[in-house]
């Protein structure tokens, strides 16, 4: 599957593979396996936390449970999991504002530029069905390259329990 394929199936449906938001994390490392980067996106909390399968990052709230799934697309080769745990596919980089539009047209998928999201160097698209936002950096003297794209998160109202702590 190509690359534009896999953007326009996620602007279409919200997933990739097990990976939508609100998704049991345990079900994504059944299917992916165990992620390759692990990082703490504060440094006096344990959560959330975030994952990385290659390009495809996940934030995971302390409850289990997918809050934001951003692609990586700003580098040359772009590396998302396979359906077979451990295992990540190539895909060349530098796809262009174009090559997005003309994808998700294919696709059935509509969308609308996201005029919130475009100043300066940088304009964005949103998928409809999704609202997956395709962002783009616009340099000059070529079409804009995709930068990110990004789902929105659940803002759910997380019930695991915190832990304590006590001075």
């Amino acid at each position: 599957m190509a690359i534009l394929d896999i953007l326009a199936e996620v602007a279409k449906t919200s997933r990739w593979g097990p990976v939508v938001t609100g998704a049991d994390w345990n079900e994504v490392t059944t299917a992916f396996g165990e992620p390759w980067d692990v990082r703490t996106m504060s440094r006096s909390r344990k959560w959330p936390r975030l994952f990385a399968y290659g390009d495809l990052e996940l934030s995971v709230c302390r409850c289990r449970r997918i809050a934001l799934i951003c692609i990586q697309t700003w580098r040359d080769v772009i590396e998302l999991p396979s359906p077979a745990p451990g295992e990540l596919h190539n895909f060349p980089g530098a796809i262009t504002y174009q090559d997005v539009t003309r994808a998700l047209d294919r696709a059935g998928c509509p969308w609308q530029p996201d005029e919130s999201l475009t100043f300066g160097d940088q304009c964005a698209l949103t998928a409809l069905p999704s609202g997956a936002t395709f962002a783009f950096e616009i340099t000059h003297g070529t079409e804009p390259i995709l930068n990110v794209v990004g789902l929105p998160g659940d803002s759910h109202d997380c019930s695991a329990p915190t832990r304590q702590t006590t001075p």
